[in-house]
């Protein structure tokens, strides 16, 4: 038996499969999830999720949520998600130097807050493009 994920965004079914391992990215670090795993109801922070499905690893970047496990089912709720292989790195690649250039150029709170958050999602999607 296998571990069923679901990855839900609003607006889509992002992910419904079975796999060996999960990587996630919690809020308090990187967390690992095999079969058996104790239950367990966790916040994600943006990053790269990554799958493993018969020893192939696939990325997955999460844009924040949570994660609950129980009973070999892991549900993930985010607010928004995108598999590593339909990024374009190239895109990504721009995007990311264009939100570094405004993390770089923030004055006021707000503008620091959002720029921040912008780079770390441009960096997730970069990691999981290039994984």
């Amino acid at each position: 038996m296998a571990l069923h994920i679901s990855i839900i965004a609003p607006d889509r079914t992002v992910w419904d499969s079975n796999a060996e391992e999960v990587i996630l990215p919690s809020s308090t670090g990187q967390l690992g999830i095999l079969r058996g795993h104790a239950p367990l109801l966790t916040a994600l922070d943006v990053g790269v999720m990554r799958v493993r499905i018969d020893k192939e690893w696939t990325p997955i970047v999460l844009m924040g949520g949570f994660a609950e496990i129980e009973n070999d089912e892991l549900t993930i709720l985010v607010n928004g998600a995108e598999e590593g292989s339909k990024i374009n790195k190239e895109e990504a690649e721009a995007n990311l130097e264009k939100m570094t250039v405004r993390f770089n150029e923030a004055v006021t709170s707000k503008e620091k807050i959002e720029a921040t958050q912008n780079l770390r999602k441009a960096r997730a999607r970069v990691q999981a493009a290039t994984a």
